[in-house]
Parts: structure tokens; C-alpha cells; sequence
């Protein structure tokens, strides 16, 4: 099941001031990060959800929340492939800043994220993939022989 969303529970830990989304711009896509692989984002029964599988191999994880103009605030959990139990399963919230930057039609998400239990905070880039819509099925976490995010046959 997908996680619920956050609804402002992690605005302290992510203090953010949400702006207009960028004319003509939408949530939904595919993002590129080196390390978390692709993220499929779709909108579902108003809210944003999406999935994930590292570049290793090693996790895979989902995400649900809410967009707030350029501001998107998510609860996420990942699972480590091939683990059994609870400590094979990471939980925490997080932010995304959806930017165009100037000069450029590749939309960038600029987030954050921590584990539930931390202060620590990580930092979660991602680049928008043009042409690559969004298949969060694609994104197997039980099968670790699967494509990384399910996209070999753009490869």
C-alpha cells in the first residue's frame, strides 16, 4: 500500500515556501537521480504518488503527497530487496521544489528527506525525463533480476 500523505507533518523538519508552478508544467514524469534511479510520479485521486528502485538494485520505494503549487510534500518508505522484517524497511518524509530553471525546458525537483526518527536531512535532485511517461508498475521491488526502473527498452 502506498503510504498516506503528509499533511504538513514534515514542515518543520522542511521549511519551504511554495511558488506558482511553472506555466505549462505538470507534477507527472519520470525523474532521474544517480543514486535513487528513476522516480515515476503520476497524479491519483488528488494526490501525487510515485516509485523508485536505486541504481544498485539494492531498494526500492514509493511515495505519496500532496502539491501545494511548486511545493510538494510526501511521506515515503523504502524496502531493502531481499530483506525480511521490520528492518528491511525505512520510513520518513520529505519535500520536492519543482523549478524550471532559466534558459532551459528540462524541469529539475530540488528535495529533501529524513527518516522519521532523525534530524538528519538528505538531499534528493532529480532531473525530468522528456519523452519517458510515467509507469509506476514498471518499478518491481520483488524481483531483483528486473530492469532498474523498468527501463531497459530506453536504454
Amino acid at each position: 500500500m502506498i503510504v498516506a500523505a503528509c499533511a504538513g507533518g514534515g514542515s518543520a523538519k522542511f521549511p519551504a515556501v511554495a511558488g506558482s508552478m511553472p506555466a505549462g508544467q505538470s507534477w507527472a514524469g519520470v525523474y532521474y537521480n544517480p543514486v535513487y534511479g528513476y522516480l515515476h510520479l503520476i497524479e491519483k485521486d488528488g494526490s501525487l504518488v510515485g516509485r523508485w528502485r536505486r541504481t544498485d538494485g539494492s531498494h526500492w520505494g514509493e511515495l505519496s503527497g500532496t502539491a501545494d503549487g511548486n511545493l510538494m510534500h510526501f511521506t515515503w518508505k523504502e524496502h531493502t530487496i531481499g530483506a525480511v522484517g521490520p528492518s528491511g524497511e525505512a520510513r520518513g518524509s520529505g519535500v520536492f521544489s519543482y523549478k524550471l530553471p532559466s534558459n532551459s525546458d528540462i524541469a529539475e525537483l530540488d528535495g529533501q528527506y529524513a527518516l522519521d526518527d532523525s534530524s538528519d536531512i538528505g538531499q534528493w535532485h532529480c532531473v525530468k525525463q522528456n519523452n519517458i511517461p510515467p509507469d509506476i508498475d514498471s518499478v518491481k521491488g520483488d524481483n531483483p533480476d528486473a530492469p532498474v526502473g523498468g527501463h531497459d527498452k530506453w536504454q
